[in-house]
């Protein structure tokens, strides 16, 4: 039976509130992050502590191939990954750094994570979890979407968010622009949020990831297989009350994808009345992860 995370390590947040460092409010001057690494051993014990034997990185040359397309080749790289839980990052960053090569200490040393303003925003326990990576912080669009939804939010107020959003995603971008420069690793989760059962809109790519395909160079698409750590019911919008429960946890890698000739290979093959080209490319690049996902799921708990 699963425990909140709060109960279950509720040491480790009273020590990782003590060591955070990170700002509470996002402007457009506070949108890269370095990992706080006073925080990370943290963050790592956890996924140590939840993952079962069979956990891993799978198809782990072509995590190699992206990184030697970066460190040996100069290109820019994006790693793509299917998103079910706050300890996805955490988890890909633990794998990489036990696997026992250098190059992969140095892969997950090179990743920045496209982080929500929420992780910063929500509280101190969740921003001294989420500190333990490096990140560049966006206005999530869907936040704006969903202010307009609720209807009782005045079109001063929208567009002064509206305008806020411009300024910290025009920051971000040129922030992300910098990571590039330096050999870093571009890592999102082009759901935009966690999938919840139930909800598909959830699992559904965002369309503004075609920039990114737009942007980078070469990436890999990761399919996420397990969860130790579940969104709790009684408390969704509490991160910290998700569920941990140990779990066979796999974050498989497809082959190294040129991101222009992906979504030049998509946009020839759509009709010309197509509705929206750039969801159509993002819907492409889901459903590579979702047929990763739906292989692996068939043998993940027997190995």
């Amino acid at each position: 039976m699963g425990i909140p995370l709060k109960v279950k390590y509720a040491s480790f947040f009273q020590d990782m509130a003590k060591l955070t460092r990170s700002a509470s409010k996002i402007d457009e001057e506070k949108v890269y992050e370095e990992a706080n690494m006073d925080l990370r051993k943290y963050s790592l014990q956890i996924v140590s502590d939840n993952v079962l034997p069979g956990s891993g990185l799978g198809n782990i040359e072509n995590y190699k191939a992206l990184y030697d397309s970066v460190t040996k080749e100069g290109k820019s790289g994006l790693i793509l990954v299917e998103h079910f839980s706050n300890l996805d990052l955490p988890s890909i960053i633990y794998f990489l750094e036990s696997y026992g090569e250098e190059w992969a200490k140095d892969m997950a040393s090179r990743i920045v994570a496209i982080a929500g303003m929420k992780l910063n925003e929500s509280g101190v326990g969740v921003r001294g979890f989420s500190e333990s990576f490096s990140r560049v912080i966006v206005y999530p669009t869907r936040s704006i979407t969903a202010m307009k939804e609720k209807g009782d939010v005045s079109a001063e107020a929208i567009e002064a968010e509206e305008q806020k959003a411009r300024k910290i995603n025009f920051a971000a971008m040129r922030a992300m622009d910098q990571c590039k420069k330096r050999g870093q690793i571009i890592l999102v989760f082009p759901s935009g949020t966690r999938y919840r059962p139930g909800k598909p809109e959830t699992k559904r790519g965002l369309r503004e990831i075609d920039s990114y395909l737009r942007l980078f160079d070469n990436m890999i698409c990761v399919a996420n297989n397990g969860m130790s750590l579940r969104i709790g019911t009684e408390h969704p919008e509490d991160m910290l009350a998700d569920i941990i429960e140990p779990d066979v946890e796999r974050f498989t890698a497809s082959p190294l994808i040129n991101c222009k000739q992906f979504r030049n290979k998509i946009l020839e093959g759509l009709p010309a009345d197509c509705p929206d080209p750039k969801q159509a490319t993002v819907d492409a690049v889901m459903k590579v992860m979702e047929d990763i996902h739906d292989e692996v799921e068939k043998t993940r708990l027997s190995k």
